[in-house]
């Protein structure tokens, strides 16, 4: 159950989960924060703070200031993919973590990913990955890579290898991986989601759904064991697709019936019109507050 909105009305009490936006390609209308093509986005689940992908640059750091947010609190930072709009921001991070104290061993967050996360990327000769090294990043970091779920909590799931059973997503590669060390067509299997098992339902969120939306909430309702869907939110892939891939899925969405969809980043204009004739889709900008009971 979606119980705050752009605003952050707060919640009724009881257990919930908190997101906000701190990197999208646009911003809300009513707050003074910096957007790029990238995302991030800030979760609060209990005792868990978590930082979920760190955009292109430094702007989530900037954003969170403004929001009063402290990043150095963050106890795992989760990555949805290898993409570099959604880890260049990592060098920044590590920037203000200062974690190569030895004194501090035991307080690095936990870095979690799907082991191609971290896999050198190029496309059309431009390199388009991570940009730290293992070595930095294990230094910095408690590293956890994994194809397989891994429960953050007894609510929050990060799914691993998505599961792609639809015949109209994910068919076309970008650019190039490295596979013990041969050079092959990318098809960003290391793209992952979150899953929050509210008490209604479960709230899909995701990076930019490379694996599919439609293939994501099926992964997500297989490892969770529930049906209904209260909410997606994050980029859905959507840019320029095919006329297969747009129809397949306003279909499958139309016989979901999400509460809300939460489309942004990577989901082009065209699109969002198309799905809101389907689905109750709303508006996401930096900034924006989502609470979820």
């Amino acid at each position: 159950m979606l119980i705050s909105g752009i605003n952050g009305s707060g919640s009724e009490g009881g257990i919930s989960m908190k997101l906000t936006v701190l990197v999208d390609n646009n911003t809300t209308i009513d707050k003074n924060y910096w957007g790029e093509p990238g995302l991030s986005f800030y979760i609060e689940d209990g005792q868990n703070k978590i930082l979920f992908d760190v955009g292109y640059s430094d702007i989530f750091l900037r954003n969170a200031y403004k929001m009063g947010i402290d990043i150095k609190k963050v106890n795992h930072v989760v990555l949805s993919h290898g993409h570099l709009d959604h880890t260049w921001g990592m060098s920044h991070l590590i920037g203000i973590l200062d974690y190569y104290s030895p004194d501090k061993k035991n307080k690095k967050a936990t870095l979690l990913a799907h082991p191609q996360a971290l896999s050198p990327k190029t496309d059309n000769g431009e390199h388009i990955g991570m940009m730290c090294s293992d070595t930095v990043l294990k230094d910095c970091f408690n590293v956890s890579l994994s194809k397989a779920p891994v429960w953050i909590s007894n609510r929050l799931v990060f799914l691993g290898e998505i599961e792609r059973i639809n015949a109209f997503e994910n068919k076309r590669p970008l650019g190039v991986t490295m596979e013990n060390g041969v050079g092959v067509e990318d098809f960003i299997m290391d793209d992952s989601a979150l899953v929050y098992k509210s008490d209604k339902g479960l709230v899909i969120i995701t990076g930019c759904s490379h694996s599919g939306i439609c293939n994501i909430v099926e992964y997500a309702k297989k490892i969770c064991g529930e049906e209904r869907i209260v909410d997606i939110i994050g980029g859905l892939h959507l840019l320029n697709p095919s006329e297969q891939q747009l129809k397949g899925t306003m279909e499958y969405m139309k016989r979901l019936k999400s509460e809300t969809v939460h489309a942004c980043h990577c989901t082009d204009l065209k699109s969002k019109i198309a799905l809101s004739q389907v689905v109750n889709l709303v508006e996401v900008g930096v900034g924006l507050e989502l609470e979820y009971k």
